[in-house]
């Protein structure tokens, strides 16, 4: 009866010390997450930069689209970059709640912080991020969301400006002289 309860005694112990594992894991934020990570440090700059630390450290949730230093790498001229338009990129890899990977896959679209919506489906490739970032790695669990590991970098499209159309000239068209 004794070594039963020390047994008993012993497994609820390993059990305890495993869900504090866990729970330390899940108590490390989004940029935290990142950074032990180790091939999140252009990314994590970036944010830096970009004046996006307290955001993504904050409460959350945010889904973040993260792509590797290698795919930063395939950038040119991101050096160069003001804070806005960097705030700009990163946002658009950034979106509000956790977002599985399984709840992503039957998302139309998913809104992103920076305004425009990226597109997420499975394809032969693999799981795709606006027809071209692949998913490498998903569902990583942080404490204020969750992180899904890109191979490039997402470009927010150009925004689309209305054309003038001069009136006047508009009825001369197809005139001839």
């Amino acid at each position: 009866m004794m070594k039963r309860a020390l047994i008993v005694l012993f497994v609820v112990s390993m059990l305890s010390m495993g869900l504090s594992a866990a729970e330390d894991e899940a108590a490390k934020t989004i940029v935290e997450t990142a950074v032990e990570a180790g091939d999140f440090n252009t990314l994590v700059a970036a944010v830096e930069a970009a004046g996006l630390l307290d955001t993504l450290n904050g409460e959350g949730p945010f889904t973040v689209f993260a792509p590797t230093d290698e795919a930063f790498a395939a950038v040119e001229g991101l050096d160069e970059l003001d804070a806005e338009t960097l705030a700009e990129i990163l946002t658009y890899h950034v979106a509000s709640g956790a977002i599985m990977a399984a709840d992503a896959l039957n998302m139309a679209t998913i809104p992103t912080l920076q305004g425009r919506n990226l597109t997420v489906e499975a394809t032969d490739e693999g799981v795709l991020v606006n027809n071209g970032a692949k998913v490498t790695t998903a569902d990583i669990f942080c404490s204020n969301g969750v992180i899904h590991v890109i191979d490039a970098v997402l470009m927010p499209p150009a925004e689309e400006t209305p054309i003038e159309v001069d009136e006047e000239a508009k009825g001369t068209e197809g005139a001839s002289c």
